[in-house]
C-alpha cells in the first residue's frame, strides 16, 4: 500500500488523544496509513497492534531533536512519567519539562508529528533490529542498579530467546572498566554474583585485564524457539561513573534504573549506541537527563547492535 505524508500525519494527530497509545480498542483507532507504516497485519491480535505501534513510533522519535523528543513521548503516553489520561495533562507536563508554555510545546508536537510522518513513508529508521545470533538472543533485560548501598549492587532480569537447535550454556559477561590512572587490572574476586533463579554458574573466565565471562547453565537443555528467564545480583565497587550494557548478542529491550547516592550526581547523560570507549570518556556527547527526586533515573533502549554502549554516565559532585 502506497501511504502519503499527510495520511500518517493525520492518523498520528487521532493517535495523540485520550491515552495515547494507552487508549482502549486501540487498534481500532489505527488507520491504514499507521497500519503499512508500523507493519500491521489482518492477522494482528490487540496486543501486538499496540506493540507495534508503540514501538514504530519509539523508534521513530528517538531519531528526533531533545525538544521535539520529549514532546512527542509526551504526546503518544509513550513516556513512563506522562501517562496522564488527557492529552492536555500530558502536553502541561512536557512544558514544565522542556520550560516552555503549553502553546510551544503543542507547536513542537505538531512539527514532530510532520517529521515522524515523513521519516515513517521514507522508511527512515535510526537502527534496524538486529538479526538473532547463531544460538541466542536478549529479548528483554531488565537491570536495577542501586549506588545508594555500601557496595553498589545491581538486580539483572533477562530473558533469552534460543535460536540454535540446542544450547545448554548462556555466555554473560561484564566488564568493569578502569578510572583514570587506576589501571589495575580486575581480579575474580572484585565481582560477586549471585543466582536468584535461571540456572547453575558453571564458569568464571578472565576475558580480558577488566572484563569477566561467566557461563551459565539452565536447568534442562533449551531448544530452538525456547524462552528462558534467568535472575542474576552483581555486586562491585563501580571503577567508573558509568553504567552501560554493551551486548555480545542482540538484545531487543534493556530497562534500566539507576538509584543514585547523595549528594546527586552534577550531570547525568544518556548513552544511546556509543562507541565502548566514549562511556567513559566525558567529552563525548550523551543526552543530559535529571535524577527524579527520588534521586532515580529510568531509561530504555531497544534493539541493541552487538559491540555499542548503551546506559547512563554520570560526573560526580567535585571533593570540598
Amino acid at each position: 500500500m502506497s501511504v502519503s505524508t499527510t495520511d500518517v500525519a493525520a492518523e498520528l494527530k487521532i493517535l495523540r488523544k485520550g491515552r495515547g497509545v494507552s487508549a482502549n480498542r486501540l487498534a481500532d483507532r489505527v488507520g491504514p496509513a499507521l497500519h503499512a507504516v508500523c507493519g500491521i497485519s489482518a492477522a494482528d491480535n490487540a496486543a501486538v497492534v499496540r506493540q507495534k505501534v508503540s514501538d514504530r513510533l519509539g523508534t521513530l522519535i528517538g531519531a528526533l531533536p531533545d525538544d521535539l523528543r520529549t514532546s512527542l513521548l509526551a504526546a503518544f503516553a509513550l513516556h513512563e512519567q506522562a501517562r496522564h489520561p488527557f492529552y492536555q495533562e500530558r502536553v502541561h507536563w512536557a512544558a514544565q519539562t522542556l520550560d516552555r508554555d503549553a502553546r510551544t510545546v503543542r507547536r513542537r508536537i505538531d512539527e514532530g508529528i510532520d517529521r515522524l510522518a515523513e521519516l515513517a513513508v521514507a522508511g527512515a529508521e535510526p537502527a534496524e533490529a538486529p538479526a538473532p545470533s547463531r544460538s541466542w538472543h536478549t529479548e528483554e533485560l531488565r537491570v536495577a542498579l542501586a549506588l545508594d548501598q555500601p557496595v553498589p549492587e545491581a538486580f539483572e532480569f533477562r530473558r533469552v530467546v534460543v535460536d540454535a537447535d540446542e544450547i545448554d550454556e548462556l555466555d554473560l559477561a561484564l566488564t568493569l572498566t578502569s578510572a583514570g590512572p587506576d589501571t589495575t587490572p580486575l581480579r575474580e574476586t572484585d565481582l560477586q554474583v549471585d543466582v536468584f533463579y535461571g540456572g547453575v554458574l558453571t564458569g568464571r573466565r578472565m576475558e580480558s585485564s577488566d572484563r569477566i565471562g561467566l557461563a551459565l547453565r539452565p536447568p534442562g537443555r533449551l531448544r530452538r524457539g525456547d524462552r528462558h528467564d534467568i535472575a542474576l545480583r552483581f555486586r562491585a565497587g563501580l571503577r567508573q561513573p558509568h553504567y552501560v550494557c554493551v551486548p555480545r548478542h542482540p538484545c531487543d529491550l534493556f530497562d534500566l534504573h539507576i538509584r543514585f547516592a547523595r549528594p546527586l550526581p552534577a550531570e547525568v547523560v544518556r548513552l544511546d549506541k556509543a562507541f565502548q570507549d566514549d562511556a567513559r570518556d566525558h567529552s563525548a556527547r550523551g543526552t543530559p537527563i535529571e535524577p527524579d527526586e527520588a534521586g532515580e533515573v529510568h531509561e530504555q533502549f531497544r534493539h541493541l547492535v552487538p559491540g555499542f554502549a548503551y546506559g547512563v554516565r554520570w560526573r560526580p559532585v567535585a571533593a570540598g
